[in-house]
């Protein structure tokens, strides 16, 4: 199989059974495009590694240092026959081009909820909004009902906001993290939409005031993403 490049994955899959998702520190905004040059090089010139990998996609991170990679599996079996047979020599080369690259936590999870793209929408996002929550133990039915609870505070937001194209809420298979994948036209526009008075998203509601001070809540935080790769087999 070929390698196919992509304008983006799509998070709502139903065959993906598992996601991958972590993040590179580069350093600066130069490395960071060295750094996508040399997945698109590497990946590139290479087959598809393994039929089980249905999509690999790579972010620039908004703070000039960092790079966002999600990539969609069949399961986990098949992301291991992956590691014992290619990984390691795919990031030698890249390692190559770009020294010096750390390599953040990387967590696997679930899709469990999408709000998802309006009937005829056809936009294509031009940021990625990361929200990542981290629970202070594992408790599946806690990352769910925080989950459902930010789509009851949610409402037909997401829809109204202008900007706003979906939203992409995955669970972490260790029970502890809730990732939401948040698809915008722009950065802009979610910043507008973070500004915006009144019971928009992330308004001081008591539905919002709810999540926002769930039980059991140890961290998380709010990054912006531009789409830079993504991948599929040809």
């Amino acid at each position: 199989m070929t390698v196919h490049f992509t304008d983006r994955p799509d998070p709502a899959r139903t065959d993906a059974g598992i996601a991958k998702a972590s993040t590179w520190n580069v350093g600066t905004p130069e490395r960071q495009r060295e750094a996508v040059e040399a997945i698109r090089k590497v990946w590139g010139s290479r087959d598809w590694p393994h039929p089980g990998l249905l999509s690999y996609s790579v972010y620039v991170g908004e703070d000039g240092a960092t790079l966002l990679h999600y990539s969609q599996w069949t399961g986990e079996r098949a992301y291991q026959d992956f590691v014992r047979e290619g990984r390691d020599a795919r990031n030698a080369e890249i390692d190559a081009a770009v020294p010096g690259i750390e390599r953040l936590a990387l967590h696997t999870y679930e899709l469990y909820r999408s709000g998802p793209r309006a009937e005829g929408d056809t936009r294509e996002p031009g940021s990625v909004v990361i929200v990542d929550v981290e629970f202070d133990g594992p408790d599946p039915a806690r990352q769910r009902d925080w989950v459902d609870a930010v789509f009851e505070a949610l409402g037909d937001d997401l829809h109204k906001a202008e900007g706003g194209i979906a939203a992409h809420f995955h669970v972490s298979t260790d029970g502890t993290r809730v990732l939401n994948y948040a698809e915008w036209e722009s950065a802009e526009h979610h910043i507008a939409a973070l500004a915006t008075p009144g019971e928009g998203i992330g308004s001081p509601t008591p539905l919002w005031e709810r999540v926002q001070k769930y039980p059991g809540m140890t961290g998380g935080g709010v990054n912006r993403y531009t789409p830079a790769l993504s991948m599929r087999a040809g």
